[in-house]
C-alpha cells in the first residue's frame, strides 16, 4: 500500500505489535463465563456461588472532580485464596478457575502455594474443592478434583515437576460440556463425583 509524501509503513512495528500478549487478561473468558453460569445458578435458586473479590489497599487517588474520582495506586493488601465459593446441597464449595494455551500440560506456575493450602484446608474440613481447568487449544473445560490435584502438586513440591500433563487432567477430571445456559454446567459435575 502507498502512503502519502512517501511515507513507508514501518513493518517492525507491527509485526512486534502483534507478537505482544496482554498476560492480565488471561483466563478472563473462562471467569467470565463461569460467572454467567453461577447468576443462571442463583437465578434457578440451584445454589449460591460467587467469585471472591481480591482484597485490595487504595494508596492513592487523583480528584479532578467529585465524579470523576481516579485510582491512581494501590496494592493487595493479602494473598489471593481460590477464585470461588458459595453453598451447594449444604456443603460448602470452593474453586479455583485456569485457563492454559499450552496444547499438552498444565503448568503447576499457574497456581501459588498459599491458594492450594487454603484448598487444602477446606477440603479437610468437608468442603468440596476442586479447580475448573481450560485448555484453549483444544476448548475442552475440566472439572478437576482437588484429591486429584494434590497428588500432583505434593510431587511438584517433593520433586520439582513444574506441570500436569494434559493426558493425567483429562483422566482423573470430568469433561464439562460448553451448552448455552449454564454455559458450563458444573454442577452436573460435582454431583457425580461427590455426591453419587
Amino acid at each position: 500500500m502507498k502512503y502519502p509524501q512517501g511515507v513507508k509503513r514501518n513493518q517492525s512495528n507491527v509485526t512486534r505489535a502483534n507478537k505482544e500478549t496482554n498476560y492480565g487478561q488471561r483466563g478472563m473468558t473462562l471467569e467470565k463465563d463461569l460467572d454467567k453460569t453461577n447468576q443462571f445458578y442463583l437465578d434457578t435458586k440451584r445454589a449460591i456461588i460467587h467469585k471472591k473479590p481480591t482484597p485490595v489497599q487504595i494508596v492513592d487517588v487523583d480528584y479532578p472532580s467529585r465524579k470523576k474520582a481516579k485510582i491512581t495506586e494501590a496494592y493487595f493488601k493479602v494473598p489471593s485464596t481460590s477464585d470461588y465459593n458459595g453453598l451447594y446441597k449444604g456443603r460448602y464449595i470452593d474453586f479455583e478457575a485456569k485457563e492454559t494455551r499450552n496444547k499438552t500440560r498444565f503448568p503447576l506456575i499457574n497456581i501459588h502455594e498459599h491458594q492450594v493450602e487454603h484448598m487444602r484446608a477446606c477440603h479437610n474440613q468437608g468442603g468440596i474443592v476442586f479447580l475448573i481447568v481450560k485448555f484453549t487449544v483444544h476448548d475442552e473445560v475440566y472439572l478437576y478434583p482437588f484429591e486429584h490435584f494434590a497428588k500432583h502438586w505434593d510431587l511438584f513440591l517433593g520433586d520439582g515437576r513444574k506441570s500436569i500433563t494434559y493426558a493425567d487432567i483429562r483422566d482423573e477430571s470430568i469433561l464439562l460440556p460448553i451448552k448455552y445456559n449454564p454455559r458450563y454446567d458444573y454442577l452436573a459435575a460435582v454431583d457425580e463425583f461427590y455426591f453419587e
